[in-house]
């Protein structure tokens, strides 16, 4: 988890997110640090965003924007294929949307009155164990 500032767009710290990852292996092996698909909403679909993430082998499900679609297509055959998108494979996307809602319930995270970063990911953190602790 990652916090920036509320004017910070998302789509800008997608390497320091995927730095971060770290899921220990059950049983022998060393732990996964790199996942095999990233879904993620148009605002991640930029060019760096997208070379990112196929240089480390990540299979990218991030819809285009009708802006550079209409780009490329006005480009004719030199604006070049679009990037695959798996549709089906994006609609498991909505898991983490509710998940955002949720962790929205607290007002304390939704209003974000937290003067110190270190205090809101503290209380993002804690909302998720509880969130984990539920469905377990």
């Amino acid at each position: 988890m990652v916090v920036t500032g509320g004017q910070r767009n998302d789509g800008a710290i997608l390497e320091q997110v995927l730095d971060d990852i770290y899921l220990p292996r059950v049983g022998r092996g060393r732990p996964r640090t790199r996942p095999d698909t990233v879904a993620a909403d148009k605002a991640y679909a930029t060019g760096v965003n997208r070379e990112l993430l196929r240089s480390q082998g990540i299979t990218a499900v991030i819809p285009e924007k009708s802006t550079q679609i209409n780009s490329r297509k006005k480009r004719g055959s030199k604006g070049g294929r679009p990037p695959a998108f798996d549709a089906q494979a994006h609609q498991n996307r909505n898991v983490v949307e509710r998940c955002f809602a949720w962790t929205k319930q607290w007002r304390g995270l939704a209003t974000r009155y937290d003067k110190l970063a270190i205090t809101y990911r503290a209380g993002v953190l804690l909302n998720a164990i509880l969130s984990w602790l539920q469905r377990i």
